[in-house]
C-alpha cells in the first residue's frame, strides 16, 4: 500500500468536499449533521459512568445518617441531625434538621454557615417550588424563612429537592442514629457493597448494546449521503485520467471530510446538550453539566473510529461499483444480493449467546464480551438482512396507482438507499422489544407485592411519643381529603415479668377500626376480645411475641398479665393488668397491611390508663382521592403533629432499587435515542429529497400532481419501514428468547410491548414523513429545472 498516494488522493477528497462549491459544501454539511447528531450521543454516553460515579460520590459525602454505627461523643466538634424528610406530589425532598454542638461541627457539603433556628437553606429548584403558586400547600410544611441556597457540592443533581434548617433541643428527642444522629464529619463511614447479580449485569450491558447500535448505525449510513451526485464528480475524475482506485480513495476523502467536520459539530451539540441537560430532569433523574464529562479514552475512541469507519463504509460501498468516464455504472440492473452470508451473521450472534443459556442467577456471571458480541452480531444482522429483503420484495412489487408505481420503481432502482434510511429505526425497534421481553419476564423477580391493601387505606402515620391516639387521629379525622380514619394503640403483654414469659399482641382501638383486623360477635366501648393466632400456609403460628415458645398467654378472667411501659427491656416498668370477665372470641382476618392479628383486641374503655406507655399507636388513613392534593394535606396534618414523622404511602408493590435504576436509565437513553432516530431519519430524508429535485420538478412541469408526487414518497418510506419493523419483531422476539433462556426464565412473549415498540418506531417515521412535506412541496416547482 502505498501511503503518500493514499494521503494525497484523501487530500484531495477533502478539498473537493469543502472547495467543490455548493454542492460539495451542501453534502459534506448534511453529513456532517448526520454523524455530528450521532457523535453528540455517543460522548454522552460515554459521560454517564461518570455522571452515575459523580451522584453516588455526592450521596456519600453528605451522608449523615449512621443507624448502627457507635455513638460519637458530644464536643466543640459534633452536630446533631435530624431527618426532616417528606415528599410533595410525588416527588421526595430530602430534609435535615440540624443543630451545631459546638464552633467546629462539620458544615454540611454545599452550605457556607450554618441556618439558625427557624431559617433553612434549600436547593436552588425546592426554592423555586416555594416561591411559586404551585408550591403554596409545601409553604405549610417548611414555614422556615429562606436565607441562602445550597451549592452543586450538596446536591445531586440540578432539580434534587433538598433543605437544611436550623433546630433546637434535638438531644433532648433521643440520639438514637437514625431519627436524629450526632457525628463529627460527613459522609458514609461503610458503602454499601453491591452484589453482583448476573441478571442485572446482563440487563446493562444489553442495554447500552441496544442504546449505542442504533448510532452506529446511523453514523455509517451519515456518510454516505449524497451518493449519487458524488457518483457523477467520480465519472469526471475519471474522465480526466484518474484510476478507478485513486477515485475510491478521493470519494473516501470527501467522506472523511464530512465525517471529521461532524465530530466538530458533535462536539458543539455535546457542549450544548451538556448545558441543556442541566436544566431538564428525565424521569425524576436530572445532573449537573459537570457531571457530563466524557472518558478521555473513550473520547479519543469515538474521535478515530467516527472517520475511519466513514472512510470504510465508503470504500465498501464503492467495490460493486464500475466508475467510468462516461458514467457511474449504477443503473443497470444490479447483481442480486447474496443471501447466505447475511444469515451467518445473526447465526454468529446466536452462537455467542448459546453457551450462557440456562445459567440463571446460579451459574455464575455471564460473560461480557460474549454477551455484547452476541447482541451486536444479532442486531448487525438486521442490518445485513433488510437490504436483501427490500430487494426482494419490491422486485415483485408493480402493479397499482401512479403513486405507488413512482414509489416502487424509485425502491427497485434504489433500494439499498431505502434499507440504509430505516436501518437504524430496525435495530432500535428490534433491541427494544428483546429488552421489553427480558424486563418484563424477570419483573416477577424485582417487583415484589408489598401486601398493603391499597382499598381500604393509603397512608399510615405513626403517633409520636407524647401524643395520644385519639388526639392524633382527629387531627386527621379534620383534614381536608381523608375519608376515614382508623387508628390502634399496638404493643404486646406478658404473662409474666422474666424475659423466659409467653406473650402476645395487644391492639387498643374503637369498635370501627378493631372490625378491620377481627371478625367480632358484638362491640361497645369496655369489651375485650381474644382472636387466636392465624395459622398460615406453613403451619406456623403468626402474631406472637416470644421467639422461643411463639405461644399465646390465657385470656382466661381473673389472669394477670404485665405490660412494659419502660421501653428498655433492661429497665423494664411494669404494669399490672388483670384479665376482665366477659373476654369475647372473635376472628382474626386480614387487616389493611396484609396480616392476621392475634392476641388480645382491647377497646380503649377496658385498656388500663397506666400502661399506655407499653404501646404505640399507628393511623391508618382512607383517602378520597378525588380532592386535589389529599396526599400532602395528609403531610401537611403529621407534620404539624410532629415536624419529622413523615407518613408512609402505601403502594402495592415493592420494586429492587438496582433494577429500577436500569429500567430508568433504558427510558432515560431510549428518549435520546429516538430524538437522534428522528433527526437523523428528517436530514436523511431532506438530502434525498435534494438529490431528486430536479426529477421532482420535471414532473411536475409535465403536469404530475403535487399530491401524486407526496403520495409516491410516502409509500417509498412506508414499504421499506413496514419491511424493517417486521425484521426487527422476528429477531427482537429472536433475541428475547434466547435472553430469556439464558437467565433461565420462562419463555412469555409481552405482545402488548411488541406492539408499542413497533408503532413507536413506526410513528417516529410518520413524524419525520410529515415534517419532509414542506421542503417536498417546496422542491415540486417547475422552476426547479433552472441551472447555471
Amino acid at each position: 500500500m502505498n501511503v503518500g498516494q493514499w494521503s494525497r488522493d484523501l487530500g484531495m477528497g477533502v478539498r473537493f468536499a469543502f472547495a467543490g462549491g455548493r454542492e460539495g459544501w451542501m453534502r459534506a454539511t448534511l453529513t456532517a449533521v448526520g454523524v455530528g447528531l450521532g457523535v453528540a450521543l455517543l460522548l454522552l454516553t460515554t459521560a454517564l459512568p461518570s455522571a452515575l460515579s459523580v451522584r453516588h460520590e455526592r450521596e456519600a459525602a453528605r451522608s449523615d445518617i449512621t443507624y448502627n454505627e457507635p455513638t460519637v461523643k458530644k464536643g466543640d466538634n459534633t452536630l446533631l441531625s435530624a431527618n426532616a424528610s417528606t415528599t410533595f406530589r410525588e416527588t421526595d425532598i430530602r430534609g435535615r434538621d440540624i443543630e451545631p454542638e459546638g464552633p467546629k461541627a462539620p458544615l454540611p457539603p454545599g452550605l457556607s454557615t450554618f441556618p439558625a433556628a427557624g431559617e433553612m437553606v434549600v436547593s436552588p429548584a425546592l426554592k423555586e417550588l416555594l416561591e411559586s403558586d404551585g408550591g403554596k400547600l409545601l409553604r405549610e410544611r417548611l414555614p422556615a424563612r429562606i436565607v441562602g441556597t445550597i451549592g452543586e457540592s450538596g446536591l445531586i443533581g440540578s432539580h434534587e429537592f433538598a433543605f437544611y434548617r436550623g433546630a433546637e433541643g434535638l438531644a433532648a428527642q433521643g440520639v438514637d442514629g437514625a431519627r436524629v444522629t450526632r457525628i463529627d464529619k460527613f459522609g458514609d463511614p461503610n458503602p454499601p457493597q453491591s452484589d453482583s447479580d448476573p441478571v442485572l449485569v446482563l440487563l446493562v450491558l444489553v442495554v447500552f448494546v441496544v442504546l449505542l447500535m442504533p448510532v452506529a448505525v446511523f453514523i455509517t449510513a451519515a456518510v454516505r449521503f449524497g451518493g449519487e451526485r458524488r457518483d457523477r464528480r467520480l465519472a469526471a475524475l475519471r474522465l480526466v485520467g484518474a484510476d478507478g482506485r485513486s477515485t475510491r480513495r478521493i470519494a473516501a476523502g470527501e467522506a472523511l471530510a464530512g465525517a471529521v467536520l461532524g465530530l466538530v459539530l458533535g462536539a458543539v451539540f455535546f457542549l450544548i446538550g451538556r448545558e441543556v441537560a442541566g436544566s431538564v430532569e428525565v424521569f425524576g433523574q436530572s445532573v449537573f453539566p459537570s457531571y457530563l464529562n466524557p472518558s478521555p479514552l473513550l473520547a479519543l475512541l469515538v474521535g478515530v473510529s467516527v472517520p475511519a469507519a466513514a472512510v470504510l463504509v465508503t470504500l465498501l460501498a464503492l467495490r460493486g461499483v464500475v466508475i467510468e468516464p462516461l458514467g457511474v455504472v449504477r443503473t443497470a440492473k444490479p447483481a442480486r444480493r447474496r443471501l447466505w452470508w447475511r444469515l451467518l451473521v445473526p447465526l454468529a450472534g446466536l452462537g455467542m449467546l448459546y453457551p450462557m443459556v440456562g445459567q440463571g442467577r446460579d451459574g455464575g456471571d455471564f460473560n461480557q464480551y460474549l454477551v455484547t458480541g452476541g447482541v451486536i452480531l444479532l442486531l448487525v444482522g438486521v442490518t445485513a438482512l433488510l437490504p436483501w429483503i427490500v430487494e426482494a420484495v419490491v422486485a415483485r412489487l408493480g402493479a397499482g396507482g401512479l403513486s405507488w408505481q413512482l414509489a416502487v420503481r424509485r425502491l427497485q432502482l434504489s433500494s439499498g438507499t431505502a434499507a440504509r434510511m430505516v436501518n437504524g429505526i430496525a435495530v432500535a425497534v428490534a433491541g427494544a422489544i428483546a429488552l421489553q421481553m427480558l424486563f418484563a419476564a424477570t419483573e416477577s423477580d424485582y417487583t415484589k407485592p408489598s401486601g398493603y391493601d391499597v382499598s381500604r387505606a393509603q397512608m399510615q402515620v405513626s403517633v409520636p411519643e407524647g401524643k395520644t391516639l385519639a388526639a392524633t387521629a382527629k387531627q386527621f379525622t379534620d383534614t381536608e381529603g381523608v375519608a376515614q380514619v382508623y387508628a390502634f394503640d399496638e404493643g404486646y403483654v406478658s404473662d409474666g415479668k422474666s424475659v423466659d414469659a409467653n406473650g402476645t399482641r395487644v391492639t387498643v382501638a374503637d369498635c370501627t377500626s378493631l372490625r378491620e383486623v377481627a371478625a367480632l360477635p358484638s362491640c361497645r366501648d369496655g369489651d375485650v376480645f381474644s382472636v387466636k393466632a392465624a395459622v398460615d400456609s406453613d403451619g406456623e403460628a403468626s402474631g406472637v411475641v416470644n421467639a422461643d415458645g411463639e405461644s399465646e398467654v390465657s385470656s382466661a378472667p381473673g389472669t394477670k398479665l404485665y405490660f412494659d411501659t419502660s421501653g428498655n427491656p433492661e429497665k423494664s416498668t411494669w404494669v399490672t393488668w388483670t384479665v376482665p370477665k366477659g373476654v369475647k372470641q372473635g376472628r382474626s382476618i386480614t387487616d389493611p397491611t396484609g396480616f392476621r392479628r392475634a392476641g388480645l383486641l382491647i377497646t380503649p374503655g377496658a385498656f388500663p390508663a397506666n400502661a399506655a406507655g407499653s404501646v404505640r399507636g399507628q393511623v391508618y388513613l382512607r383517602l378520597d382521592e378525588s380532592v386535589p392534593d389529599a396526599r400532602d394535606h395528609v403531610r401537611n396534618t403529621a407534620a404539624r403533629v410532629d415536624p419529622r414523622e413523615e407518613p408512609m404511602t402505601w403502594v402495592s408493590t415493592r420494586s429492587n432499587d438496582r433494577y429500577e435504576t436500569i429500567r430508568t436509565g433504558l427510558f432515560v437513553g431510549a428518549v435520546c435515542v429516538l430524538a437522534l432516530i428522528g433527526a437523523s431519519l428528517l436530514v436523511s430524508q431532506l438530502e434525498q429529497l435534494r438529490e431528486r429535485k430536479k426529477l421532482l420538478s420535471a414532473l411536475v412541469a409535465f403536469g404530475t400532481r403535487r399530491r401524486t408526487l407526496s403520495l409516491s414518497v410516502l409509500w417509498q418510506t412506508a414499504i421499506p419501514i413496514t419491511l424493517g419493523l417486521l425484521l426487527a419483531t422476528v429477531v427482537g422476539l429472536g433475541l428475547g428468547v434466547v435472553l430469556l433462556r439464558m437467565t433461565d426464565t420462562s419463555i412469555r412473549v409481552d405482545w402488548s410491548s411488541v406492539l408499542s415498540m413497533t408503532g413507536v418506531g413506526a410513528g417516529v417515521v410518520l413524524v419525520v414523513t410529515l415534517l419532509s412535506l414542506p421542503p417536498l412541496l417546496r422542491l415540486m416547482r417547475p422552476d426547479g429545472l433552472r441551472t447555471e
